[in-house]
C-alpha cells in the first residue's frame, strides 16, 4: 500500500501527517496549497499499531525526506509527529501541531458532551449508536467510522466550506487498532512525558470552536516544551483549512512558520 504522496521535486523539507487514526488523504488540500511554493511529502499511515505507525513515519522520512525535516501533524497526526520528534530528534527540525488532541486526559472529558450539544435529537441518537458500533468486531463492514465522520464534520466545524473533491480513504481497521493504544498512552501520562523530550521548536495552531479544548494543548505543552508557541484561531473548528472565516489566516500563519 502506498504510504507517501509527493508534491514537487526534492529536496522535501516538509512532511504532513494526517489524523484519524485512519483518515489517510485528509491533508491533501493542505499539501496542494503549500505545493505552490514548497515541495511537500504527504505521509499516509498504513500500520495498525501505535509502534508500527511511529516506525512507518520514521522510515518514510528517512527514505524520502531531506533531514532534519519540518513535521506538520493534524489531530491524531499531531500526536504521532510529536512522538517521532521526541524519539528521533535528529529527524525533525520543527514541529507544527494543528488541532491536536489534548495531552492530558482531564481535558478530554467534555469533548463528547460538546459534540452532542451541537446535534439535533435524531443525530445525537445516531452519534451515540455509531460510537458504540465502533467497538464491535464487524463495525468495519457497516462503515461505522464513515458514519461517525459525517456527524463529526458537523460538530467540529464552525462555518465550513463545501467538501473538497479529495476523497479521504477511511481505514476503520486502523482506527480500531491504533486509537485504543493512543488513548491509553495519554491516560498513562506517557504522552506528556514524551513531549518533554522534544528538542525542536513547536508551534500549535488551534481553533476556538474545536471540541478538543485548546487549553488541553496550550497548558501542558507550555510547561513541557521550552520552545513552544500557541496560536488560537477565531471562528475555527477542527479543520482550519476547511473553515470559511479562518482558512486565510491559517494558511498565512502556516506559510510564515514554514519559511
Amino acid at each position: 500500500m502506498v504510504n507517501v504522496r509527493k508534491y514537487g521535486n526534492p529536496p522535501f523539507n516538509i512532511a504532513l501527517v494526517h489524523g484519524g487514526p485512519g483518515a489517510a488523504g485528509e491533508m491533501a488540500p493542505v499539501a496542494s496549497r503549500l505545493a505552490a511554493h514548497k515541495s511537500i511529502l504527504e505521509t499516509l499511515q498504513t500500520a495498525s499499531s501505535l509502534k508500527g505507525q511511529v516506525q512507518e513515519l520514521k522510515s518514510v522520512l528517512e527514505e524520502h525526506g531531506t533531514l532534519p525535516i519540518t513535521l506538520v501533524g493534524h489531530s491524531w497526526g499531531a500526536w504521532l509527529a510529536l512522538i517521532v520528534a521526541a524519539q528521533y530528534p535528529d529527524l525533525v527540525r520543527k514541529l507544527m501541531l494543528i488541532a491536536s488532541g489534548p495531552f492530558e486526559i482531564k481535558y478530554a472529558k467534555d469533548i463528547m458532551a460538546t459534540r452532542l450539544s451541537r446535534l439535533n435529537e435524531r443525530e445525537k441518537v445516531e452519534f451515540q449508536a455509531v460510537t458504540k458500533e465502533l467497538n464491535k468486531p464487524k463495525a468495519g463492514k457497516r462503515n461505522a467510522l464513515g458514519k461517525l465522520a459525517r456527524l463529526i464534520s458537523k460538530t467540529d466545524s464552525y462555518d465550513p466550506l463545501p467538501d473538497s473533491d479529495e476523497k479521504i480513504k477511511v481505514q476503520q481497521n486502523i482506527y480500531q487498532s491504533v486509537w485504543p493504544e493512543a488513548a491509553e498512552f495519554r491516560k498513562s501520562g506517557n504522552l506528556l512525558k514524551l513531549a518533554a523530550k522534544v528538542q525542536c521548536p513547536v508551534v500549535a495552531i488551534h481553533g476556538d470552536y474545536d471540541p478538543h479544548p485548546a487549553e488541553g494543548v496550550r497548558k501542558p505543552l507550555s510547561v513541557a516544551i521550552k520552545d513552544f508557541h500557541f496560536v488560537l484561531l477565531q471562528h475555527c473548528g477542527h479543520n482550519p483549512w476547511m473553515e470559511r472565516k479562518a482558512k486565510d489566516k491559517f494558511y498565512k500563519i502556516l506559510k510564515g512558520e514554514l519559511r
